[in-house]
């Protein structure tokens, strides 16, 4: 295989040669990484290794990184990394020759393989060429590369496809076991984990999950009060015969929260009538959406059981009593409305009625469908918004929000690659935005959005209190279209007070000694506070007027 890889660097460099000497873009790349889960063997911190090795080898230089994190290759739709890529690529705004890529399951798991070599095609059709740094085979168009890439293409999607049919087989069997598979564990209910024998470990909190594969995780009755509450609902459903509209009513008058900490909405309460855990058995496969697929409703003889699988908190025959009450009540969810115009003339009238909508508003309007129903049949409340003549800012600072994540995560992954660059070791956690650098120094990356005011002045404002623990603070803050860095704030911990920024025109001079104003700067900075550790005084040295 050297034989191969040498015939390969040679024709690279060939093609190099026959460019014009002038062509800036002639040597310059983009990497792109994936990783599907935070468990996966194939980190973004090692793909990117192998392809700075790759790259270095064939006399490129990777100027521009597109990351997904914990997405999964079976279709591009949340994987902004690639769409972004693709984006670049198709629009020309890519200043690139070359794309590394790990190898063929990185671009993509996709189950049409026609899928993955569109995508590919895109950027063969803008000149630039997608190069797999880990595959035994040059991706250069030749007989030989067609065939093998076509076969990793079908074993990539094939992969996915028998570990989808082999985590669902195995779930099955533990569920007749009468062990938990996945999800919360519901109001009233804690999750435990066991060992082999059954012997109890200890309790799993929210966002917790078993280490070890001999590990299994079963229910029981959870906190007393809210146990109590469990029983109270069931009470007034059966003996009291009142609403799940009503309850929920209740339950928010007295600030008792659902378990993620919100208040409680008519379709929740009604969930929690009809969920057979509360009897302590299990159901599993009611709905299912295999690869990435939409979810649908299972019929019932498909559905895997395992009855009085741990201790129930609620009686049997009220619980019968309850699912009685339940299929007997006119229902507001989709099935309950027969035409799409009936369901939005109903919320234009509430509309001018309220002269705003939320899901509350919604949920707890008299003759309404839920919320549920309009997101199921338009795809989301947006879109019924839209529909009905309504526009609604949360919707616009939740992309913002997603906007925001998707940068710092691609700011995060170009400042590793810029660091490793220079023989400094350094890895970035997306969940809490850290950048470590050699195991010991954290910095914490924010990103600081531009918005014009009625003034016509522009702001940037960072939201989130900034004081983390770290040693120090990344600040970008956006252009005016929010699609790329203005400049960059290097900042000690220390030098911010109430643990905040503020880039407003009188705190300017605060942070004026801090700024950077390019990525390269900004991570000869760090590198530089990485060698010496010296504290505020190495940060303040290398500013830029």
């Amino acid at each position: 295989m050297q034989v191969i890889d040498d015939q390969s660097d040679r024709s690279v460099q060939h093609e190099e040669r026959t460019k014009n000497d002038d062509d800036s873009i002639s040597l310059r790349a983009a990497q792109y990484v994936r990783m599907s889960t935070d468990r996966q063997i194939y980190s973004t911190e090692n793909q990117a290794a192998t392809i700075a090795a790759f790259a270095a080898r064939r006399n490129l230089t990777i100027v521009r990184t597109y990351v997904d994190n914990a997405r999964s290759g079976l279709r591009i739709n949340n994987r902004k990394g690639l769409q972004d890529l693709i984006s670049d690529v198709r629009d020309r705004r890519a200043d690139f020759s070359f794309i590394l890529v790990y190898d063929v399951t990185r671009w993509g798991r996709f189950q049409d393989i026609d899928e993955s070599a569109y995508y590919e095609f895109i950027c063969k059709q803008a000149g630039i060429r997608v190069l797999y740094c880990a595959e035994q085979f040059e991706n250069d168009d030749s007989f030989v590369s067609a065939i093998m890439k076509n076969l990793k293409r079908v074993a990539a999607g094939d992969f996915s496809r028998e570990l989808s049919e082999k985590v669902f087989a195995g779930s099955c069997r533990m569920v007749r076991l009468g062990f938990k598979q996945g999800g919360s564990p519901g109001y009233g209910l804690q999750r435990v984990l066991v060992d082999q024998s059954g012997s109890m470990k200890c309790l799993l909190v929210p966002g917790e999950r078993k280490a070890l594969q001999t590990d299994r995780v079963i229910l029981r009755p959870g906190r007393t009060e809210e146990v109590e509450t469990v029983r109270r609902v069931f009470r007034s459903f059966v003996l009291e015969r009142k609403s799940e509209l009503a309850i929920a009513r209740e339950l928010n008058e007295e600030r008792i929260l659902n378990e993620f900490g919100r208040p409680w909405r008519m379709l929740a309460v009604r969930r929690l009538l009809t969920c057979e855990k509360y009897i302590g058995s299990y159901v599993y496969n009611r709905k299912s959406g295999k690869l990435k697929g939409r979810r649908l409703s299972n019929p019932p003889d498909i559905w895997v059981r395992c009855d009085n699988a741990f201790e129930g908190i609620i009686d049997p025959a009220i619980f019968r009593t309850a699912g009685t009450i339940v299929s007997q009540r006119p229902r507001r969810t989709i099935r309950a409305w027969r035409s799409n115009q009936e369901v939005l003339t109903r919320l234009r009238l509430l509309l001018e009625q309220k002269g705003r909508l939320t899901h509350k508003i919604i949920n707890e309007a008299d003759g309404m469908p839920c919320g549920a129903t309009y997101s199921e049949r338009f795809g989301g409340l947006k879109q019924a918004y839209q529909l009905v003549g309504y526009h609604q800012g949360r919707f616009k600072q939740a992309e913002a929000r997603r906007e925001t994540a998707a940068t710092v995560a691609k700011l995060g992954a170009d400042l590793v690659a810029g660091v490793q660059g220079a023989g400094v070791s350094a890895a970035f956690d997306q969940g809490s935005s850290v950048l470590t650098i050699k195991d010991t120094i954290k910095a914490a990356i924010f990103v600081a959005r531009c918005q014009r005011m009625a003034t016509g002045l522009l702001r940037w404002d960072i939201k989130r209190p900034v004081n983390r623990g770290s040693h120090l603070i990344i600040a970008a803050r956006m252009d005016e279209a929010n699609k790329d860095a203005l400049d960059y704030f290097l900042i000690p911990k220390g030098k911010m007070p109430g643990g905040k920024i503020s880039f407003r025109e009188k705190h300017r001079p605060k942070l004026n000694p801090y700024r950077l104003s390019t990525l390269d700067a900004l991570v000869d900075a760090i590198q530089r506070f990485a060698v010496s550790r010296g504290g505020p005084l190495g940060v303040r040295r290398r500013s830029n007027s």
